[in-house]
C-alpha cells in the first residue's frame, strides 16, 4: 500500500471491529473509533466486547502489536470506514443520525486526499449525502477538485458477512464497491485488496448501496415464503420440515427453513430502505416483509394454546434470544419480542429464558417480574411448555427424555423435524 498508512474504523460493532482487526493484522496501522468508553477500553485491553468466533485472536495480537488502537475521538487518517448503525424510523425509512454523527467527528480532521467509506447498510444515495454533509461542514474541500479545491473521496463497500463466520468471510467473500467517481472506488478496492482473497467488483455508488440491500431483501422474500409454508401446514397438519425436506429433492427447488420471524441488523430492515425509495413499485417486497413481521404474533398464540393444553399450569422455557444460532446479537430479533409478549399475556406464569450467549437481560426483558435468565437445562426442568426460538447447539443438545411429558413449541424444527 502506497497511499495508505493509517485506517480509521467509526463504530466498533459487530462489523466495524473486525474489519479493523484485519485491516490491522495485515500491517496497516488502524484506529478504532467508538462513542462507548467501554468498546474503548476493552479494545485497548486487546478484548472484544461481543460474542465472534476468531476476533478475540486477532484483536489480541493486532493491539500487542502496536497496529490497534482506540479511541473516542476521531483522529487524523487517509482513510476512514464509517461502520455505523441505520435503523429504520417510524416510517420505515433509514435513520442516518449516526452516519451524520460520524461524519461531524470525520470533518475538523480533513485535509483533503483523503478516502471516506461507508460501510454501513444505507438506502440509495446514502453515500452521497454522507459526502456532500461532510463538504457543506467543510465548504474549504470539494468532492471532485472543482474551483480547485482539495477533493476528499467517497466510497461504498457494504458488508455481506454472516455473524459466526465474519472472520472467515471477510477475507473469503467477494466485495462490491461504488465510488461517487472512479478514483474512489479504485482507492477503495486498493485498501480491501490488503485482506480480501474475493473479487473485488467495482460499480457507482447507488448500485452498491441497492445491492446490499436487494441481498438482503431476496432472502427475506424467501424466508417469507417458508414462513408461510409453515403456518398453512399447521392448518393442514403437515410437518413442514418434512415437506420442505421433500420439496426440495427439486433439482430446481431450494426452500429455506422457516422459524419465529426474521431478525438481525440486516433482513429485518434492508428490505424496508427499498420500499422506502420505492413504494408503488415494491409489492412483493412489502408482503414479505408484513409475512415476516407477522410471525411472531403466530407464534405467540400458538405458545398461548400449548399453555391452556394444561389449563393454564406449569412454567414455560423460552429457548434461545438471538437472532441466530451461536451469537449473542440481539439486534431486531424476533425472539425478543416473543418472549416479551408472552410475559405480558401471561402476566402470572414464570417464565424461564435460556439464551446461552449472554450473561444479563436484555433491556427490553429486564422489567419484566415473571421473567428469569437461566441456564438451558433448568428452563426444560423447571417448565411444562418449551418454546424453542432459535436452534443453537446447547438447544439441539437437549436429550429426548429431557422434553419428556412437555408440551413443545418449535419454531425452528429442532425437535419437529422429520
Amino acid at each position: 500500500m502506497t497511499r495508505i498508512g493509517t485506517v480509521a474504523v467509526i463504530g466498533l460493532g459487530y462489523i466495524g471491529l473486525p474489519t479493523a482487526a484485519i485491516l490491522a493484522t495485515n500491517g496497516l496501522d488502524v484506529i478504532g473509533v467508538d462513542v462507548s468508553r467501554r468498546t474503548v477500553d476493552a479494545v485497548n485491553e486487546g478484548r472484544v466486547p461481543f460474542v465472534e468466533p476468531d476476533l478475540g485472536i486477532h484483536v489480541a495480537g493486532a493491539v500487542s502489536q502496536g497496529r490497534l488502537k482506540a479511541t473516542t475521538e476521531t483522529p487524523s487518517a487517509d482513510v476512514f470506514i464509517v461502520a455505523v448503525p441505520t435503523p429504520f424510523l417510524e416510517d420505515k425509512s433509514a435513520d442516518l443520525g449516526y452516519i451524520e454523527a460520524a461524519a461531524r467527528g470525520i470533518a475538523p480532521v480533513l485535509q483533503g486526499g483523503e478516502l471516506v467509506i461507508l460501510e454501513s447498510t444505507s438506502p440509495p444515495g446514502a453515500t452521497r449525502h454522507l459526502g456532500d454533509y461532510i463538504i457543506a461542514l467543510r465548504p474549504d474541500l470539494s468532492l471532485d477538485g472543482a474551483g480547485g479545491k482539495p477533493a476528499v473521496l467517497f466510497a461504498h463497500c457494504p458488508e455481506r458477512v454472516l455473524p459466526g463466520k465474519v472472520m472467515i468471510e471477510l477475507v473469503t467473500n467477494d466485495r462490491i464497491v461504488g465510488g461517487l467517481t472512479p478514483q474512489a472506488a479504485e482507492l477503495a478496492k486498493e485498501l480491501y485488496s490488503v485482506f480480501c482473497q474475493g473479487e473485488i467488483l467495482l460499480t457507482d455508488d447507488v448500485t452498491a448501496e441497492m445491492a446490499k440491500l436487494v441481498e438482503n431483501s431476496y432472502r427475506d422474500v424467501n424466508i417469507a415464503f417458508a414462513n408461510e409454508l409453515s403456518v398453512v401446514s399447521e392448518k393442514l397438519g403437515i410437518n413442514v420440515w418434512e415437506l420442505i425436506r421433500l420439496a426440495n429433492h427439486h433439482p430446481r427447488v431450494n426452500i429455506l427453513q422457516p422459524g419465529p420471524g426474521v431478525g438481525g441488523h440486516c433482513i429485518a430492515v434492508d428490505p424496508w430502505f427499498i420500499v422506502a425509495a420505492a413504494p408503488e413499485e415494491t409489492r412483493l417486497i412489502r408482503a414479505a416483509r408484513n409475512v415476516n413481521d407477522d410471525k411472531p404474533s403466530w407464534v405467540l398464540q400458538k405458545v398461548r394454546d400449548a399453555h391452556a393444553e394444561l389449563d393454564g399450569e406449569g412454567e414455560i422455557a423460552i429457548l434461545g434470544l438471538a437472532f441466530k444460532a451461536n451469537i449473542d446479537d440481539l439486534r431486531e430479533s424476533p425472539s425478543v419480542d416473543i418472549a416479551r409478549s408472552i410475559a405480558q399475556v401471561l402476566p402470572s406464569v414464570q417464565i424461564n429464558v435460556a439464551e446461552p450467549h449472554i450473561e444479563r437481560m436484555p433491556p427490553t426483558l429486564e422489567d419484566m417480574k415473571n421473567v428469569s435468565l437461566v441456564s438451558v437445562d433448568d428452563a426444560v426442568s423447571k417448565s411444562s411448555v418449551v418454546v424453542v426460538l432459535v436452534d443453537h447447539d446447547a438447544v439441539k443438545a437437549l436429550s429426548p427424555q429431557a422434553l419428556m411429558g412437555k408440551v413443545v413449541v418449535d419454531t425452528k424444527g429442532v425437535f419437529s423435524a422429520s
